[in-house]
Parts: C-alpha cells; sequence; structure tokens
C-alpha cells in the first residue's frame, strides 16, 4: 500500500485537531493556514475545502476545548457543581492556554458554548440565584479561573508557548529592604505552596461568598445595564 493510501482523510475534525496542537506547542501567533498545511500534510489551498477561513478555525478551536469542561449537572448542589465546573475549566485551560482570550473575544458562541454557559446559569437559577446574580457569580467565577491559570503560567516560567519566560525572582536578589517579600519567597520555597492548593482555598473562598439572594434590591452600587450579562459580554468582540 502506498503513503497516499495509507493518509489519513483531510476532515474538519481533524483540521481543527491539527490547529490545536500547533496552538499548544507553538502558540495562538503561529496557527497560520500555511502552518496548518505543514502540520497536516498537505497544501494550505486544501484546507479551504473544509473550512472557510481562519475565524472559522479559531470558532471551532474554541468549541473543542469548551466540550472538555465539566459542565454543571442536573441536581447537583450549586457549590459542588461549580466547584467541579471550575476545576476542569482550569485543567483544561492549563493546557490550552491560548483559548483564554479567545473564549471571550469570538463574535458569536456555538452549540458546544450555549450549552455549557446555558448549563452554569441553569444550575444558579435553581438554585435561587436571580438573573443579575447568577451572572455575576458566572463572571466572578470565570474571572478567577482564567486569572488563576494566567498567574501560575507566569509564577512558574511557563508562559504562552513561543515566548520566553517571565524572570525568576531569585531569593538571593531579596533584601531586607523587602523583609515580607523574603518571607513569602522562603515559606514557598519551604514545600508549602502549590497552586492547587492557592486554587482551591481562593475557590472556596469565593463560593462562601456566594448565595442566592444575597444581593438584595437598593444595596450597594446600581448596576449598569447590560452589566455581567455573560451573553452579550462575551459576543460584544
Amino acid at each position: 500500500m502506498t503513503q497516499a493510501h495509507r493518509r489519513v482523510p483531510l476532515s474538519r475534525d481533524r483540521i481543527l485537531q491539527a490547529a490545536i496542537d500547533v496552538a499548544d506547542r507553538e502558540g495562538l501567533h503561529a496557527l497560520t493556514m500555511r502552518r496548518l498545511g505543514a502540520e497536516l500534510g498537505v497544501e494550505a489551498m486544501a484546507v479551504y475545502k473544509h473550512v472557510s477561513g481562519k475565524d472559522d478555525i479559531l470558532d471551532g478551536m474554541v468549541e473543542l476545548v469548551v466540550s472538555l469542561i465539566e459542565a454543571p449537572g442536573h441536581g447537583m448542589d450549586w457549590r459542588d457543581a461549580m466547584r467541579r465546573r471550575a476545576r476542569s475549566a482550569r485543567d483544561v485551560l492549563s493546557r490550552h492556554s491560548w483559548a483564554i482570550g479567545l473564549l471571550d473575544s469570538r463574535r458569536s458562541m456555538g452549540p458546544n458554548q450555549l450549552r455549557y454557559v446555558d448549563s452554569i446559569l441553569g444550575s444558579l437559577r435553581s438554585a435561587g440565584f436571580s438573573i443579575d446574580d447568577a451572572a455575576h457569580a458566572f463572571s466572578l467565577l470565570d474571572s478567577y479561573v482564567y486569572g488563576h491559570v494566567v498567574q501560575e503560567m507566569s509564577m512558574s516560567g511557563a508562559s504562552q508557548p513561543g515566548e520566553p519566560p517571565g524572570p525568576a525572582l531569585e531569593s538571593e536578589a531579596l533584601s531586607t529592604e523587602y523583609p515580607h517579600l523574603a518571607e513569602m519567597a522562603a515559606h514557598a520555597a519551604g514545600g508549602t505552596f502549590s497552586f492547587d492548593g492557592e486554587f482551591t482555598h481562593g475557590l472556596d473562598v469565593i463560593l462562601s461568598a456566594l448565595e442566592p439572594g444575597a444581593a438584595e434590591p437598593g444595596l450597594g452600587a446600581p448596576a449598569r445595564p447590560g452589566a455581567g450579562d455573560p451573553l452579550t459580554t462575551r459576543n460584544s468582540g
């Protein structure tokens, strides 16, 4: 059998997976139609038979990544559901960190994203959250997960693929001018610090503060029209 006969047929799914592989290894900036064609072992023009262009590829990549995140299940306690969802999102986005920027910048959401967002809001609404409070909780939890992934990459020197690692804080560079920083560095070096532990602690603090009906009308600053709506904010880019 010749190599041509053994070649896996080109398909949309295969193209999207190859695009994700390139972004994982080299960063989203490296993803071009020419680079994608080389990854697949075809001419760039062959890719256009299955996708309409790079925007179509980016939308498809986001859909695949979102499908890997555990969505809240029916009948689950809302705090357990949000905790499982947040931990799953952190795990997935740590492997595909380039997706963080895309999740909120695409102009439309595909069926995977729509089901994902709907299940989160449905879990919160079923628990007694008002529409506004459900949107606030959704936004707060996503901001925490995204920020923690970015911070974890920065502090571990992992940076985005294709970018140089951030500067490491060497203990010998600390002096008596920064005693609290030196204390924290020594504490972290002692093995008591872990990204997973920090993520869990912060997530527990957030979830313990959220409560259906906690924000009564008339308290706090008035909400701006449309502020915090996960559907409008995600499609405003």
